[in-house]
């Protein structure tokens, strides 16, 4: 059996066979160590073993016949080879194995292996379990080259090599097969093979072999199936054989496999380059700043924000493409951003009247160096404003008393930001060229008129959208000769089916139509030319014909296709509208329209109208009306209103006001039309005049409206991120916090203490001390401030810590009585017994009297406390103690805390209100730009950002820099030591380039360790590098050399003096100098900068006064002092509370909490403590304890707030009387309206709103106990109705108010009346009704007495002249056929006849004709309960309505004189009836019927009787006794004669039927039976 030594080597790992490195290194290594083999003396048993198995191989290679292959020779020589090698490495198997292996031996075997102590082990991933090959050679140079090309890449990645080794481990374990095969004929020679021949069996020498090697085989498979396991070494071959039958030999799934054995081919090869885009994902590289884009932007030469188009902060910003001007470009950029600055700059500069009109050639000057500094040497603005102001401001060396600063730091952001613009607007004019080009067109216009005026983005979208309109046709023909083939006899490829884009303007185009255009004479680039330029005239062409004449000249001769002479001008109009809308000049011009007149006006949608109350702050805007465009710039009220549009509240319409749209209307008709008087001119003149208009309100308007939208949303953004930098600016342009024994600009320790919610029984006091470096160096942990110990444990931290100040901070009011517990215990403050737990004060606080207390703003904080990077920084410390640590660096450097916040930066509350309409790079472009400009003025220490990763957030916004630059400056750094020494080391070492030091170097402070610099000698030394003075200062490096000069004349000293010493020896001598102040006062420096403007044209005069300030206080603090919190501020921090919630007069909900004689303390639901006074409590004064109790929550109205920042004290005093809380506070919460208010609409909506309101309490809340109402509107009253007969009626309420109901009844199939009944003392509470009053005239007492004596009165009324012979079902046109029907064949006879009025429920029409020469007249009759009425006259029957008629018609014929008489009704109109509201009635459920008990009808003892209608149904309306209609006579109506001139007969009437008429109450229509007959005597006409 093997030793265990070499069942370990069956698991070792040895390269494959057929590997030609393997070969050579162990020729190689046989070669050069030939003793080791032959070495007998170490390990003898091994020696006689290995010479036994070398005989065997001999005498097996003796007994060979010498035909055999050589490959059994070979493989021989192959095995005696790596025998040699493993008896060499036998000696240091220990070593050469892995712990986890000798591990295993020694717990299989219970041997002990020595282990060699000093050998160098690999680190291994958490996850691997085996230790890879070492890579080869090859891809040890994939390696090396990736390291150089990801040089730049971020810290926390994962090395290149890492990542090519990733796989190593795996490529280990695939290579153990071929190990154990190698191994495995290393062990064939131990094992000796007993032939077990069968008897009888004579085997050759060959055969025998044969049988070895099938042996040999199979212990093979075995081997490879145990793995070199060694808990598998005890198998029999028995057990293998039972296993093998059961579960294969393992290869069954070898296809499976075979993508294994392709990698393990694919590493025999090498792998590929790997790069970290194969192994991250886009995501995660993207963040990390490592994509090709990335790459370019940290090489490429030009400040990195000046790459990018947005913010460098976001985390979606993108490269910019755009091209750098050019000197040839500064003229025209200069014109054209000094109109885009403000308008304070063109009120002073460009009217006559201005401030500094004298300087508009100087501020032309300063802009023009502006944009060369940005855009062709690309300064950034700080650097400008930094070293190059001079450039900028006003100088004149003969008025050097003269100040002017042209630019300001916001101002020359400006010119950056419309540069930009200007930037982007030659680019499109290149397009828009290029596109002409393309065209291969010659067009007059186009080149001297619009070319010309090309100034805005919007004008090149016109002009490209002209150009594609006029040349659209010419366009497709050169991309079809393009791409034509030019064989003809090759058929066209087939095309898919595009959908159709073809306009009618290009069908009309196209066609006949495009000719009649031509007919208005004149072209429209003419008229748009005779509008805009007044020395240009173009003249009308006149035409001979008008212009219908002139269209029918182009009808198609076809009938089928021809159209109307009128169609056809109105399709030329089309074009010549479409035409002249397009104009990219007269485009132009309706924007400046709108820019100087628009108006904007606002209406509420029905959502808008109720979601929109008087205390949303949308209600200011609510009603907005023709509010002028202009007096919007100013405010973000336009981002509220967009804000409101989009969640459906409101509407927005732009408009120009009416005289300015006829102005401009008037000067295009003026350009358009003709002068001539002629009739065919003044026709094309309103041909003219409809093609003008047709353009501005189809063409024009709609381009005026959509540009004046998007540039009020673009000004209303702008002033909204101004306005958040502005206070951002106010936040972080302030120096640390100062203490009493600090001095400007030094940076105080901290204790930042925290109660958090301030629950005593929940949360612990965390205190947490950062010394002055921003270190955090202790925090802890005390439950109290009361107990002993916690008392020690504070005490003894402000002993050992002494911080300059404490800083308080926290979630809730609590944190005040923190912050008087902690003066208290400090001696600042006396104890109050009345106020909660008394702490005790004691000597020991009054050593600590000297120490600050305050609150600090903690937006930031509360931000940090549960972020990514709190996490990261501070893993083991509770949100709660992060969140001190985020108060304690805030104290430490505001502008540090800001700048650490990244793109999280948006999140902080800074305007008055947010408007999510504003992009969030949009606005962290303007918050990064105050960064930037305060961190720049501040200076950044780049050792310090190097080593401290906290303070390396300030350097991306380092002037030249941003995320990228500053990533690989620091890589750079870092791997050159950590430390420069002096500014010359970012060129010399290629730190930076040559555009970004410039940029960068005088905002880049390198401290120095001495006050002076060394010897000249050693400065000499270009190899070593010695400290600079000025490399501590603002001062710029090519300003050097004025600082020296300075610092020499100064100290008036000579060139000799210093001739062996540092450049800057002399500065450090003034530096330290007692008098420098005064030394450097003496210098003239005016002087100085006239002689450099004369002699050079320098100008330096801001940079003179910056380098002796320089050199007097080096970096000196230019700051505002710390800003801390105002009471309302810490209100609004601690508890959320705002001046809005806590105004005076407004009602708020409280809990008492205690009660006394003369006082009662409240708690608001915020937290704040608040009193009521026993004066008001009640109406009358008492005891707050007769009324109040503990724990009762009142409504109380805010009488005084009550703030103390010297004892951290805020309290309410408010007012519970019900005389105060009753009265409301709406008025206090209303919104301001806007000074433009839609008055009259605000008012009707409202009326509106009141009506729907008070039906809807109606008509939920009135019940009137009767059974004929019901809860119901008109349309339902109807649907009810429907069913029931004629008559019948339903009560309901009515929509005008609670002190009306609607009575409608039913008067015919589908018509309905409602009647409005006025209850003068409605009752709402009540169920019954009290007076009732229709129309003022008619009064009842109760419904039963309305619906007999008025509903049932009027319903008699209509059947009785339903009933009658001349009333005719059907409508009134039906009427007026029969009529002339009648006539005509009776031309001696008259007609009349009644008929419903349908639109007018409650009415009849009387229609009557004449003669056969007359036209059908209608006269209107009205039914009342007690009479019918012709219009004013009244009829108490039909009898004496028709009498009436008559009498009526025979005295207007006869006032007429036999004149014509129209068909229209006498005396104008006919009686108004009501038309129901929608929506509001009620269906009832009565007939009306005489019911025995009611109250009798009034109306009818004392009326005068009807004579009885005759019984009936349908009359014979004037028919022949035959009752057939005779046929005759035509239907003209000439003016007839005098009416009743001739003689006839009389008509004769048909007897009426005694069959009850359709849908009549059978009661109602025997009383009308009951009646007199009635009818008309034989010697009348009618």
């Amino acid at each position: 059996m093997a030793s265990p030594v070499d069942e370990v080597a069956v698991g070792t790992r040895s390269l494959p066979e057929d590997d030609p490195m393997q070969r050579e290194e162990e020729e190689e290594e046989e070669s050069d160590h030939p003793a080791v083999s032959d070495d007998s003396s170490e390990e003898p048993e091994e020696d006689e073993e290995e010479e036994r198995r070398i005989r065997e191989g001999f005498i097996v290679d003796e007994d060979e016949d010498e035909d055999e292959d050589d490959d059994d020779e070979k493989e021989r020589r192959k095995r005696r080879k790596r025998r040699k090698k493993r008896h060499r490495k036998e000696r240091s198997d220990d070593e050469g194995l892995e712990e986890d292996d000798l591990d295993l031996l020694e717990e299989n075997t219970g041997a002990s292996f020595s282990r060699n102590k000093h050998r160098l082990t690999r680190l291994r991933r958490a996850r691997d379990s085996a230790s890879p090959a070492p890579s080869s050679s090859k891809r040890k140079q994939v390696v090396q080259s990736s390291d150089d090309d990801l040089d730049n890449d971020d810290l926390e990645l994962p090395q290149v090599q890492d990542i090519h080794n990733i796989w190593d481990d795996e490529r280990a374990a695939g290579g153990r097969d071929e190990d154990e095969d190698v191994d495995m004929d290393d062990m064939d020679n131990f094992i000796e093979y007993e032939d077990e021949e069968e008897p009888g069996d004579v085997l050759d020498e060959e055969a025998r072999e044969e049988r070895r090697r099938e042996r040999r085989r199979l212990e093979k498979e075995r081997r490879k199936a145990m793995g070199s396991r060694p808990e598998l070494s005890g198998i029999d071959a028995g057990a293998w054989d039972e296993i093998y039958e059961v579960f294969g030999d393992g290869h069954d799934y070898d296809w499976a496999l075979v993508d294994d054995d392709e990698v393990i081919m694919d590493e025999e090869h090498g792998k590929p380059d790997m790069k970290y885009q194969d192994v991250f994902e886009p995501s995660e590289i993207r963040a990390r700043l490592l994509t090709e884009d990335d790459d370019f932007i940290r090489a490429h030469d030009t400040p990195e924000r000046m790459q990018l188009a947005s913010s460098s902060l976001s985390t979606s910003a993108t490269l910019s493409l755009q091209n750098p001007l050019t000197e040839n470009d500064l003229d025209d950029a200069a014109s054209w951003v000094i109109t885009r600055l403000s308008a304070r700059k063109e009120r002073d500069f460009f009217r006559p009247d201005g401030q500094y009109h004298r300087y508009l050639p100087d501020l032309v000057q300063a802009i023009t160096c502006a944009l060369r500094y940005l855009f062709v040497h690309e300064f950034e603005v700080p650097y400008i404003w930094m070293h190059k102001r001079d450039y900028i401001s006003y100088f004149n060396p003969s008025d050097l008393r003269t100040h002017i600063e042209f630019l300001s730091l916001d101002d020359l952001w400006r010119v950056y930001t419309v540069g930009q613009k200007y930037r982007s607007l030659l680019e499109r004019r290149k397009a828009l060229d290029s596109l002409y080009s393309r065209l291969a067109v010659s067009d007059r216009y186009f080149e001297e008129e619009i070319r010309q005026r090309v100034e805005s983005m919007e004008f090149v979208v016109d002009a490209t959208e002209w150009l594609s309109m006029k040349y659209r046709e010419g366009k497709k023909q050169q991309f079809e000769l393009h791409f034509h083939d030019d064989e003809e006899e090759q058929p066209e490829a087939k095309k898919l089916k595009v959908p159709s884009r073809t306009s009618a303007y290009e069908v009309a185009k196209k066609s006949i139509v495009s000719k009649i255009a031509q007919g208005f004479g004149i072209q429209p680039h003419e008229i748009v030319l005779n509008a805009v330029s007044p020395g240009t005239t173009h003249f009308v062409e006149e035409q001979d014909l008008n212009p219908v004449a002139y269209a029918e000249q182009f009808v198609d001769t076809d009938p089928s296709k021809a159209q109307a002479p009128e169609e056809l001008l109105r399709r030329a109009r089309m074009i010549f509208s479409t035409e002249l809308g397009k104009d990219p000049i007269l485009r132009q011009e309706i924007r400046n329209v709108f820019k100087a007149e628009a108006q904007v006006s606002v209406l509420p949608t029905d959502r808008g109208i109720n979601k929109i109350s008087e205390h949303d702050p949308a209600f200011s805007f609510k009603y907005l009306y023709n509010k002028p465009a202009n007096d919007m710039l100013q405010s973000s009220q336009f981002l509220g209103i967009l804000a409101a549009e989009e969640k459906h509240l409101i509407t927005v319409s732009i408009d120009i006001p009416a005289n300015a749209k006829a102005a401009f209307e008037r000067r295009l008709n003026e350009a358009f039309t003709s002068d001539s008087y002629s009739d065919t001119a003044q026709a094309w003149n309103e041909e003219r005049r409809r093609v003008i208009q047709e353009t501005i309100e189809q063409h024009l308007l709609p381009v005026g409206v959509k540009w004046t939208r998007e540039w009020l949303r673009e000004e209303a953004e702008d002033f909204y991120c101004r306005q958040c930098a502005q206070a951002l600016r106010e936040r972080v342009n302030v120096a640390p916090y100062r203490g009493p024994d600090l001095q400007l600009g030094e940076t105080p320790s901290v204790l930042a203490v925290s109660w958090g919610k301030g629950d005593p029984h929940k949360d612990d006091i965390i205190l947490v001390f950062l010394d002055e470096g921003g270190r955090l160096r202790e925090h802890t942990r005390i439950d109290n401030l009361l107990d002993t110990e916690p008392l020690d444990e504070f005490y003894d931290l402000l002993k050992r810590r002494r911080p300059n100040v404490i800083v308080v901070g926290g979630f809730s009011i609590a944190t005040a009585e923190l912050a008087r517990n902690l003066k208290r215990l400090t001696g600042k403050m006396e104890a109050d017994v009345s106020e909660g737990p008394l702490i005790v004060e004691s000597s020991r606080g009054n050593e600590f009297t000297g120490i600050p207390i305050i609150y600090s703003y903690d937006q930031v904080a509360r931000l940090y406390q549960h972020s990514k990077r709190a996490a990261e920084e501070f893993s083991a410390l509770t949100p709660v103690a992060r969140y001190c640590v985020g108060l304690a660096r805030y104290v430490q450097s505001p502008l540090n805390e800001y700048a650490a916040l990244g793109p999280d930066i948006v999140t902080i509350s800074l305007g008055e209100q947010s408007h999510q309409q504003v992009s969030n790079d949009r606005l962290l472009t303007y918050l990064e730009r105050v960064l930037v400009d305060t961190v720049n003025s501040v200076g950044v220490d780049i050792n310090r950002a190097v080593t401290d990763a906290y303070y390396q957030h300030l350097l991306p916004l380092v002037g030249g820099l941003g995320p990228r630059k500053a990533q690989a400056l620091v890589k750079k750094i870092a791997a050159m030591g950590g430390t420069l020494v002096n500014r010359d080391q970012f060129i010399k070492n290629s730190l930076l380039t040559t555009k970004v030091f410039l940029n960068a170097a005088g905002f880049l402070r390198i401290t120095q360790m001495s006050e002076s610099v060394k010897p000249a000698k050693n400065r000499r030394d270009e190899d070593v590098d010695v400290p600079d003075p000025l490399d501590n200062t603002r001062i710029h490096p090519e300003d050097y050399e004025l600082a020296r000069k300075m610092a020499t004349d100064a100290l008036e000293l000579d060139e000799e003096d210093i001739h062996e010493e540092h450049p800057s020896y002399v500065v450090s001598l003034i530096m330290q100098d007692d008098e420098n102040e005064k030394k450097l006062d003496e210098l003239n420096l005016d002087d100085f900068a006239v002689n450099m403007y004369e002699s050079n044209q320098d100008k330096k005069r801001h940079t003179l006064n910056v380098i002796r300030s320089e050199l007097l206080k080096p970096f000196g603090e230019k700051r505002n002092p710390f800003l801390t919190p105002s009471s309302w501020d810490i209100l609004t921090m601690l508890t959320g509370e705002t001046p809005q919630t806590l105004r005076i007069g407004l009602i708020v909900s409280v809990l008492v909490q205690r009660t006394g004689p003369t006082v009662a303390n409240v708690k608001l639901d915020s937290g704040i403590e608040g009193i009521i006074n026993g004066a008001y409590v009640a109406d009358e004064p008492t005891e707050p304890r007769k009324v109040l109790k503990k724990g009762q929550s009142v409504q109380g109205v805010i009488i005084e707030v009550k703030m103390d920042l010297a004892t951290d004290t805020f309290s309410v005093e408010l007012s519970s009387r019900p005389m105060d809380v009753g009265s409301g506070d709406a008025q206090f919460r209303l919104v301001k309206r806007d000074e433009y208010w839609n008055h009259t609409q605000h008012d009707r909506d409202m009326e509106m709103q009141a009506r729907k309101k008070r039906a809807e309490v109606d008509r939920t809340r009135r019940v009137i106990k009767h059974p004929n109402f019901h809860n119901l509107n008109a349309s339902q009253a109807e649907a009810y109705l429907d069913k029931q007969q004629r008559g019948d009626v339903v009560i309901r309420p009515s929509s005008k108010g609670a002190n009306h109901l609607a009575v409608t009844w039913k008067v015919d199939d589908k018509l309905y009346q409602h009647i409005d009944v006025v209850e003068p003392n409605a009752d709402l509470s009540g169920q019954t009704t009290g007076k009732l009053v229709i129309d003022n005239a008619h009064q009842f007492s109760d419904l039963d007495e309305l619906i007999v004596n008025h509903v049932q009165a009027m319903a008699r009324k209509v059947e009785e002249l339903m009933a009658h012979e001349k009333f005719k079902h059907g409508s009134e046109d039906e009427l007026h056929l029969f009529l002339k029907n009648f006539v005509a064949a009776n031309p001696a006879k008259s007609a009349y006849g009644f008929t419903l009025n349908r639109k007018r429920p409650g009415h009849f029409s009387l229609c009557f004709l004449a003669n056969k020469n007359s036209t059908v007249q209608t006269w209107p009759v009205r039914v009342t309960p007690e009479a019918y009425y012709l219009f004013d006259t009244p009829a108490a029957g039909v009898p004496e309505l028709c009498d009436a008629f008559k009498v009526r018609h025979l005295h207007e014929s006869q006032n007429l004189g036999g004149g014509p008489l129209g068909g229209k009704t006498p005396y104008g109109g006919r009686t108004p009836a009501r038309t129901p509201a929608p929506g509001h009635a009620t269906p009832g459920r009565m007939s009306v019927r005489q019911v025995p008990g009611r109250t009798p009808n009034p109306y009818g003892p004392g009326a005068p009787m009807a004579p009885p209608p005759m019984s009936g149904g349908q009359s014979s309306y004037g028919l022949t006794p035959s009752g057939h209609t005779p046929y005759g006579g035509g239907n003209q109506t000439p003016a007839y004669g005098r009416f009743g001139t001739q003689p006839a007969a009389p008509p004769s009437f048909a007897p009426p039927p005694t069959s009850v008429p359709s849908g009549m109450n059978p009661q109602r229509a025997a009383m009308i039976q009951q009646g007199s007959s009635w009818g008309e005597g034989p010697g009348k006409r009618w």
